[in-house]
């Protein structure tokens, strides 16, 4: 399809940046690099030697670190504005980054049915309705059991209250029976005191769960719309920005949705091994309800923070109740342990591999998301810091490409669009430096007022033979100065058709 666009024949790999015979030609003129120590020697005969005011370098030091100190304040300032945007339609936001997640889990699927000739609609809708059926059976499964051992519960429960009086009133509690009888009342009269707050607290507690089911559908209805127009996000984006840009968001957006999709899973992995070892721990001790126990603490496993709290607390209760307070102390023991190997040491771990972050990182964030924006934010933290990185990675690849610390096929590619801009950058980075050796190593002087004072005859004599008579790879490159050039409209259309050939290949 792109060699359509480009009109441009297919050629192989090793032909797409074949140097042209006049290139050859012209490198062959161009004078030899001299040896450090030789120029080292004509710099300071053009100098005369003279040493430098102190002032001069103090004063630029002092204008370099000023402006560096601007562009601090200045992407301070943009940081500030852009969160208090966030906050102003974070409500509007969150259903849509939820939707985003789940579209990465759901995704796949619904492809893989698109594939083999599915309607768009029905394959999403099959994935959506797929995953709220298996979440529903798992429920369905576990209702039994707690319906089974719900009586049970309630008659260790009475007991368990019974041992506890009897523990308080023995040694070294000592407690008496009007002493008991005080703390109860003492407790009523605080209830009956607070009466009016304890009410606002339930009013706010119901508008919560009403926000959250409103959110909850909203997320559906975009995750399913999500899955089914996904796949044409990508084109749409491409004729609006154009295709210079285009390309470049194809294949950066393309590694932010791959990053995405490995926090998830990563995250279910996470969640399974905290079920496991934390359920397996409960049936060893004979707690009741292990099965339904491990299957809240695998589904609260993603809410950061309240989940892991939530599931304890229910566990140890259990405990206490059924068994009495020696196994709840053995219950909480063993879910304090297992979740700060989890969260300190395999989470960290984990998600750095597969969102190519470094376990301190994935930390930090975690810890800074959840002070800043609470549960969401923890939550939300890794995959926004993992975003980030990617973006930044991706620049840095461009710029190696344009320094020449790496060449196109040094990197790994998400996308075909993503390999033919690393070919023009490589190629518009290589003009431009071959433009930077003819000025640094040419003889005459150039006094001409508008080129300035340091560009050289010899330098006016390369640009010129170097440069193309149309269409350059620097012009497809929104990195590239308006000055870049060197790769013409034929070389363009190699690069085009020799990645293409190469994917196709894949």
């Amino acid at each position: 399809m792109i060699d359509e666009v480009m009109g441009a024949e297919p050629m192989r790999a090793d032909q797409a940046l074949s140097v042209p015979e006049d290139d050859h030609r012209r490198a062959a003129a161009t004078p030899p690099l001299k040896e450090d120590g030789a120029e080292l020697d004509e710099l300071l005969q053009e100098s005369g030697g003279e040493s430098i005011d102190r002032a001069d370098v103090i004063g630029e030091g002092a204008r370099w670190f000023a402006g560096w100190c601007l562009r601090f304040l200045i992407v301070c300032a943009a940081l500030f504005v852009a969160f208090t945007a966030l906050g102003k339609v974070w409500a509007g936001l969150l259903p849509v980054l939820l939707a985003l997640i789940v579209a990465t889990v759901l995704g796949p699927p619904a492809a893989f049915l698109i594939r083999h000739k599915w309607p768009d609609a029905l394959a999403a809708l099959i994935s959506l309705l797929g995953a709220i059926g298996i979440v529903s059976g798992v429920i369905a499964l576990i209702a039994p059991t707690v319906r089974s051992q719900l009586p049970h519960l309630k008659e260790q429960f009475t007991s368990g209250i019974v041992e506890l009086q009897s523990v308080l009133q023995g040694p070294p509690f000592n407690v008496e029976d009007e002493q008991l009888l005080d703390l109860l009342d003492q407790a009523t009269n605080w209830m009956q005191e607070r009466s009016g707050d304890i009410a606002n607290t339930v009013f706010q507690g119901i508008s919560v769960v009403g926000s959250v089911t409103v959110t909850l559908v909203v997320m559906l209805v975009l995750t399913f719309f999500f899955i089914k127009d996904g796949r044409h996000f990508l084109p749409w984006l491409r004729s609006i920005t154009g295709r210079r840009l285009g390309w470049h968001l194809t294949e950066v957006l393309t590694r932010s949705w791959d990053t995405l999709g490995g926090f998830i899973r990563t995250q279910a992995l996470v969640s399974f091994i905290d079920a496991v070892f934390i359920g397996l721990g409960l049936w060893l001790l004979d707690v009741p309800l292990a099965l339904v126990l491990a299957v809240i603490t695998f589904f609260a496993g993603f809410i950061p923070i309240v989940g892991a709290f939530t599931a304890g607390f229910i566990a140890v209760v259990v405990a206490l109740v059924a068994n009495g307070m020696t196994t709840a102390i053995l219950v909480l023991v063993l879910i304090v342990v297992v979740q700060q190997v989890e969260g300190n040491i395999l989470s960290p771990m984990l998600q750095s591999k597969a969102m190519n972050l470094h376990a301190a990182i994935v930390l930090l964030s975690v810890t800074l998301g959840g002070t800043m924006f609470g549960i969401i934010g923890a939550f939300l933290a890794v995959p926004v810091a993992a975003m980030i990185a990617v973006w930044l990675r991706y620049l840095g690849d461009l710029t190696d490409l344009r320094t020449g610390d790496k060449t196109a096929a040094d990197i790994k590619f998400a996308t075909e669009a993503g390999s033919i801009s690393g070919l023009q950058t490589e190629a518009a980075g290589r003009a431009m430096r071959d433009r930077l050796t003819a000025l640094r190593l040419g003889g005459g002087k150039n006094t001409d007022p508008k080129k300035g004072a340091n560009h050289t005859a010899e330098a006016d004599s390369v640009a010129a033979s170097t440069a193309a008579p149309t269409t350059t790879a620097a012009a497809n490159d929104p990195l590239a100065s308006s000055d870049d050039a060197g790769v013409t409209t034929t070389a363009f259309g190699r690069i085009s058709s020799a990645v293409t050939g190469r994917f196709r290949k894949r």
